[in-house]
């Protein structure tokens, strides 16, 4: 009798962090208008982090189960989405998160903007919105905040490109631009008139160092227009908060923000 080999299939489940599944040297404040920087490859490898057991999901008012009422308020928009505004510093920041992405995995930046002062809005989004129009609804309703003065878009992928013509259409309102992984196009960074952070990866496939020069060289009116080059990388967007370069990302961003605050 042949013996019969049998052919088992091993499933092996993924388990993704929130948001882990977005498409998705720190700088002095006193970088001058039309400069660019390569920040220093990493040597250290990230930690492996020790196993945990998942903390339950939130049953009350939440934006996708990474902020709640103990973080700041919480509203509704477009329908029924949620979204928070966090912090009450006199400067607002929005973030509009990258494509397949959400607010999840830009906390370290909230946490850290709260942290420093500033007042934080970050919102879910449906994948038919357009991330220009939804920005500027957004920074529209920051505005009306008591105590906001001004404020600056962040954005990531998507949520970068179209961050300066959300601007644009803010008008005195905006402080200033942080594109994380943008490809903004040379017609809107000719418009820009506030002033500009580019940051991304050297390889990324959107968003990369040629994307940023391309803006950089274009943002002429921007009277302080920065770029930050992760050199041998490919990470896109929020995933380098993670990474080994997220405190020299953060470092950066709230240096630029702290010299433009007015």
């Amino acid at each position: 009798m042949r013996a019969l080999v049998g052919v088992v299939g091993l499933m092996v489940g993924v388990l993704t962090a929130c948001g882990g599944a977005a498409s998705t040297g720190a700088a002095a404040p006193g970088h001058s208008r039309g400069e660019t920087s390569m920040a220093p490859a990493a040597t250290s490898q990230a930690p492996v982090p020790e196993a945990t057991t998942s903390a339950p999901l939130p049953t009350g008012p939440n934006v996708s189960g990474c902020f709640t009422e103990a973080d700041g308020k919480i509203f509704k928009h477009d329908g029924d989405l949620p979204g928070v505004i966090t912090g009450d510093g006199p400067v607002g920041v929005v973030i509009t998160y990258e494509r397949r992405g959400n607010v999840c995995t830009w906390r370290p930046l909230s946490d850290r903007l709260v942290a420093v002062g500033y007042r934080v809005l970050l919102y879910a989004r449906r994948s038919t919105t357009l991330p220009e129009d939804a920005a500027v609804a957004m920074g529209k309703r920051l505005a009306k905040e008591s105590g906001v003065k001004r404020i600056f878009l962040v954005g990531g992928s998507i949520g970068a490109t179209t961050a300066v013509p959300a601007a644009l259409r803010l008008g005195p309102k905006a402080a200033g631009v942080v594109a994380v992984s943008g490809e903004i196009s040379a017609e809107n960074a000719a418009r820009l008139t506030v002033p500009l952070l580019q940051i991304g990866s050297e390889n990324d496939g959107y968003g990369g160092a040629d994307d940023l020069a391309e803006a950089h060289a274009a943002a002429t009116k921007a009277p302080d227009n920065q770029t930050m080059v992760i050199p041998g990388e490919s990470l896109h967007a929020s995933a380098l908060f993670g990474s080994p370069h997220g405190k020299d990302v953060l470092d950066r961003i709230v240096a630029f923000m702290d010299r433009h605050k007015g």
